[in-house]
């Protein structure tokens, strides 16, 4: 058994262990290709974050959802490189909209550099993605164009906020499913469909795909709260400081329009006041700690986490169907 991947997943047979090994070697030296340019300081900043590390969680579910055709097939690691690239590009983008001083361990883009050339080497890597994916056919075009206006979308709903009577929490999830879930989802599909498996199985992992990238995103929420800086790689509380409705805090505003208890109605306040106070906003993330908001937001996760295992239950028995089960247990332990 050795341990790859996110969240210290553990492929218990020694032929996948290679495969996922060799697949995530290609897509780490592909990374590093597509992010060269000729100019030195673009270079430079299109492989910040690529340097800084990661999880790697989409080419990482690239590569086992290959396991179900051939995986060794010409378009898995190109398709992989274009999800993570993707996926790199977003970070550029909302580091930005988030004013976030830290990404990954190391200084954000726009910490360092601006707003501007974050925004821009954002864009760089959004076209050398485009690059990449053009050499893999309409078709993965225009999946990967209908899952980029999805993400799109996502983000413009969240910046919008949910509109008269509707429920925000419902809003937030729908948010989710496009930001996040679209291009997860992606990420199985490109790694089923490149290798040959049958469309069935393109489908079947394409929805565990949407359930799972939710249940990390909340597994994210939580950790927004409960985890420290070493732990998440960013500053706790960014998403509280910034005003960003995460899914614990949308509880919180639900339990105290719906009870009205002092505390909870005091705490609201206090989320919505001034929390670039380090005093108050440090005050905001013990209260929040404690709150039954957040064990609902860990609930929420774990069902998202379960919906996504229940998809799998189609799927032929194996080390591969095993390794995405566990990556579910993962995604919940992940949020405690």
């Amino acid at each position: 058994m050795t341990v790859v991947g996110p969240f210290g997943l553990s492929v218990r047979d020694q032929a996948l262990e290679a495969d996922v090994q060799t697949g995530l070697a290609a897509v780490e030296a592909g990374l590093l290709d597509a992010t060269k340019s000729d100019v030195p300081f673009i270079t430079e900043a299109a492989q910040h974050l690529v340097l800084a590390g990661g999880k790697r969680f989409r080419p990482l579910l690239v590569m086992l959802a290959a396991q179900f055709g051939d995986p060794y097939a010409p378009g898995v690691v190109p398709s992989a490189v274009v999800v993570e690239l993707t996926h790199l590009a977003t970070l550029y983008h909302d580091d930005v909209m988030d004013e976030a001083d830290v990404r990954r361990g190391v200084d954000s883009a726009n910490t360092r550099w601006g707003n501007s050339i974050a925004v821009l080497t954002g864009d760089f890597l959004f076209a050398r993605a485009s690059h990449t994916l053009a050499d893999l056919g309409p078709e993965a075009v225009r999946i990967q164009s209908e899952a980029f206006e999805r993400l799109v979308t996502g983000q413009i709903l969240e910046t919008a906020g949910p509109t008269d009577g509707r429920d925000p929490v419902d809003h937030y999830l729908d948010v989710l499913g496009g930001k996040t879930g679209s291009l997860v989802a992606v990420s199985c599909r490109f790694g089923a469909m490149m290798s040959g498996a049958d469309e069935s199985v393109v489908d079947t992992l394409t929805q565990y795909g949407e359930r799972l990238g939710v249940a990390f995103q909340l597994a994210d929420d939580v950790l927004d709260i409960a985890s420290d800086s070493h732990e998440s790689g960013k500053t706790p509380g960014t998403d509280l400081r910034e005003g960003i409705p995460t899914l614990p805090v949308l509880h919180l505003r639900a339990a105290a329009a719906a009870h009205g208890r002092p505390e909870d109605v005091e705490l609201v306040a206090l989320v919505d006041g001034d929390l670039t106070d380090d005093a108050r906003h440090a005050e905001v993330l013990r209260r929040l700690r404690v709150h039954p908001a957040l064990e609902q937001a860990r609930r929420d996760t774990v069902r998202y986490a379960e919906e996504a295992r229940a998809m799998l239950a189609p799927l032929p028995d194996g080390y591969a169907k095993a390794a995405l089960v566990e990556l579910c247990d993962a995604v919940v332990h992940r949020a405690g």
